[in-house]
């Protein structure tokens, strides 16, 4: 096999292991949630990639000051994502939060329209449609019922797609390595976890878990980290390089399947076949919204994979 199809087969398996750890964070999140509080688990988790990544913070000496507000700011959203999306997986199924959190493809356009006035095309109109018959299937089996949950896991969608555009490339800004940007605002989410939790929720904040008696919660918390966040950050960044934009959203448009299939499997969630028909109704409007159905450009990069996405997935 020629090295250029062995190094494209190769980022195929990258992006494909990405969708599959992603896809199994909301059952693993849920699994260590039976263990330990929502906020308690954050300030753990990125405690945890903030100190493993802390060598890369002196390169934020070398950004400019706008640039380092602009990343803080990146890290607070990225907060409010993690305490909805974290919250929400507690409160309903990991298949729904799997399913649900994947509209933020779709809303992005929308986010887009608002607030930098680029009005979504027809194409994405389609995606919204079908993401919203889909969203209506999955959440209440057809019925009209969103459970708070549902909701959080929404409102996390909402706030990613926001972060997407709030990571447009901006004039004027210094670029910094993606590794610092990660590296910062896992510290906000961390810190401001546990802020949250002394401040208004003291309750969450507990005694960790012993290593010789919760095995399976330790187990958890360095999947999350090494799996879902190092190995996945490291993964794509190398993948997309080597990838076509429509092999990349291709690939990772299949998170949430994993993520249904995981949730089933690993917490015995029974699944319908009118939440897997809403749920296909979401991957398929995410793709409709991510691919560009035409020859796209050498260095051109899907949503999906932008840092904003790797960043508020960490």
């Amino acid at each position: 096999m020629p090295a250029q199809k062995r190094l494209l087969l190769l980022s195929d398996l990258m992006l494909l292991a990405v969708a599959v750890v992603w896809g199994s964070s909301y059952g693993v999140v849920k699994s260590a949630l039976a263990f330990y509080p929502v906020l308690g688990l954050l300030a753990l988790r990125f405690g945890i990639t903030f100190l493993l990544l802390s060598p890369m913070l002196p390169r934020l000496r070398q950004a400019d000051r706008a640039t380092r507000r602009g990343v803080l700011g990146t890290g607070v959203l990225l907060l409010g994502i993690f305490l909805c999306e974290t919250f929400g997986v507690l409160l309903t199924r990991a298949s729904n939060a799997a399913f649900l959190i994947s509209l933020c493809v779709v809303l992005t356009p929308l986010v887009e329209w608002l607030l930098l006035k680029r009005k979504p095309s027809r194409t994405e109109w389609v995606a919204v449609a079908l993401s919203l018959l889909g969203a209506w299937l999955l959440a209440g089996d057809g019925e009209f019922v969103l459970n708070p949950g549902d909701g959080l896991i929404l409102a996390a969608a909402m706030l990613r797609a926001l972060m997407v555009c709030a990571t447009k490339p901006g004039k004027g800004s210094t670029a910094m390595p993606a590794l610092t940007v990660t590296a910062v605002q896992s510290g906000v989410v961390a810190f401001g976890s546990a802020a949250v939790a002394l401040v208004l929720m003291p309750a969450q904040w507990q005694p960790l878990p012993s290593f010789s008696g919760h095995g399976a919660f330790w187990g958890c918390v360095l999947y999350l980290v090494i799996a879902c966040t190092l190995f996945a950050f490291f993964a794509q960044t190398y993948a997309i390089k080597r990838s076509s934009p429509t092999r990349v959203a291709l690939l990772m448009g299949s998170e949430p399947a994993f993520g249904a299939l995981f949730a089933s499997l690993w917490l015995g969630e029974k699944i319908t076949a009118t939440a897997w028909t809403g749920g296909g109704l979401i991957v398929a409007a995410s793709l409709l919204a991510t691919l560009h159905w035409r020859k796209p450009a050498a260095a051109e990069v899907p949503q999906g994979g932008s840092q904003a996405s790797q960043a508020s997935q960490a």
